[in-house]
């Protein structure tokens, strides 16, 4: 199907990448300077639910346990662990010699703090559900914490391993506010956040991962991606993180600014509240998710950069898409779910978009709309500035949503914030039954891995027939760098603490 918007943008596209570059400042000399099109909503790590926000915060912060490039749990702040035969408890070994940087040491105390204080609902933590089967901690030494928990829990330790599950400082905790003292134990510390505009971050010299080769970074909004590329094409950028396919795409094979493309977990989709009418209707969900063409919507948003997807994103978990739920588009049965719910005149569907995240939200909403018409859906799109989205999304204030939201290496963690009666997001959600409850419930605590796989098979085809969201694609992330950047290698959950291995070259 031709879409003049998509191929418009192309062109303006093209167009801008030909022009000068805008003018920035010159006298970087051991700093990296950084640019992104999307600032953080905020700068507290255990609040935070947006990918801008943890690319910066994971910079800062450290959990005890974090993924390396391969996703493989590997340790950070906790130098190894160990459940108990029962199950019914974890140890954590904390490395020693760790330093916060303001100077403080880092000890089994900050990690009591904050396991605390993301289990206090009055945080708000973004993650508190995976952590409830913790029901006490003990300190036998200044190196060591216990975790007692009320029920074995497989992907406790997935969990562990996220930007929300931070550990801060406990007098930040108990004296100071984590929204405004941001004061961690990471690779670069922060030296002052202007919103939307910059960011100086300073390598931290006390750092337990080793040496950094450079001085800090500077971290830049400029809001159009194409603006981005110029600027690094005239040095004066020497790093970037794209998120549009369409100019990571067009700049492949350029000398003057190397492109890497990392695979991720995150998925695009839909989401949509079951609470609202007529969503509240079975039929009405399905009908979406049969009259809507998945591979077009990925070709013509994306270019073709993703593949399509189910709910579940890991490779160890994800079921071929043919197995799901009217996932290639039948548009003659959408039109018999919507006569069987009584709407075979259609409804309304406001979709909300965020403007810059991702990118091609805007065209996915689009595209949804041109294929929904065929139905009688008509989807009112509304564009928001992305701080706007967020809080909206968080106030479970719309009906729609086109959303890119976060994989994770274990089924639990990623959708146990959603789909568990309590749940901190399951209002945002929109959507629970005791099915989706009891396999979330079954899930945390199965050890048997073949049991645990069928499981998570059930829950999955349970979400694609019940249709509480539409998932569509996953697709990639994109870094650009000047041929001057040398040892970047990133991993697949988005993470820039691995541009504490880099270093410029003169």
């Amino acid at each position: 199907m031709f879409h003049p918007k998509r191929n418009i943008l192309i062109l303006l596209v093209c167009l801008l990448l030909a022009l000068p570059a805008l003018t920035l400042a010159d006298g970087h000399g051991n700093t990296l300077i950084m640019a992104r099109a999307v600032d953080a909503t905020g700068l507290d790590p255990h609040t935070q639910t947006a990918f801008a926000s943890f690319a910066l915060l994971g910079m800062i912060y450290e959990p005890l346990i974090t993924l390396d490039r391969d996703l493989n749990l590997t340790p950070a702040l906790a130098e190894s662990w160990s459940f108990s035969e029962d199950g019914l408890a974890l140890t954590m070994n904390l490395r020693s010699g760790v330093t916060f940087h303001d100077g403080s040491a880092f000890d089994a105390e900050d990690v009591i703090a904050s396991y605390e204080r993301i289990l206090d609902e009055e945080t708000g933590s973004a993650a508190r559900t995976n952590y409830l089967s913790i029901v006490s901690m003990d300190a036998p030494d200044e190196h060591t914490v216990v975790f007692n928990l009320d029920k074995p829990d497989v992907p406790l330790l997935s969990a562990m391993s996220t930007i929300n599950a931070s550990i801060l400082s406990s007098d930040v905790i108990s004296m100071g506010d984590p929204a405004v003292d941001i004061i961690g134990t990471g690779p670069f510390a922060l030296d002052s956040w202007v919103a939307d505009e910059t960011t100086q971050l300073s390598a931290n010299e006390a750092w337990w991962g080793g040496e950094i080769a450079i001085d800090g970074i500077e971290i830049r909004i400029i809001p159009e991606e194409t603006s981005i590329i110029a600027a690094m094409r005239a040095g004066n950028v020497h790093f970037a993180m794209i998120n549009d396919p369409l100019v990571a795409t067009l700049v492949e094979g350029e000398d003057d600014v190397q492109i890497t493309t990392i695979p991720t977990l995150s998925y695009n989709g839909i989401q949509l509240r079951a609470a609202r009418e007529p969503l509240e209707h079975l039929e009405a969900r399905q009908a979406i998710s049969c009259a809507i063409n998945r591979q077009e919507i990925l070709d013509t948003a994306s270019l073709g950069q993703g593949i399509i997807t189910g709910p579940l994103t890991m490779a160890s978990y994800a079921l071929p898409v043919s197995e799901l739920f009217c996932y290639e588009q039948d548009v003659e049965k959408a039109r018999e779910l919507l006569a069987a719910a009584g709407l075979q005149d259609g409804f309304t569907l406001d979709i909300m978009v965020a403007v810059a995240e991702p990118p091609t939200a805007l065209s996915i909403a689009q595209i949804v709309q041109s294929q929904l018409a065929e139905v009688n859906i008509t989807v009112e799109i509304e564009s928001l500035e992305f701080s706007t989205y967020v809080d909206r999304w968080l106030a479970a204030d719309f009906m729609g949503a086109v959303v890119l939201n976060s994989g994770f290496t274990d089924p639990y963690p990623m959708y146990a914030r959603y789909w568990q009666e309590g749940a901190i997001f399951q209002d945002v959600a929109g959507y629970l039954d005791d099915t989706l409850d009891g396999l979330m419930k079954a899930g945390q605590i199965e050890t048997d891995p073949d049991v645990r796989y069928e499981i998570f098979r059930q829950f999955q085809l349970h979400l694609a027939e019940t249709v509480p969201w539409i998932w569509l694609y996953t697709n990639f992330t994109y870094t650009a760098q000047l041929p001057s950047v040398m040892g970047w290698n990133p991993g697949s959950n988005r993470s820039l603490k691995f541009l504490a291995d880099v270093s410029l070259s003169s």
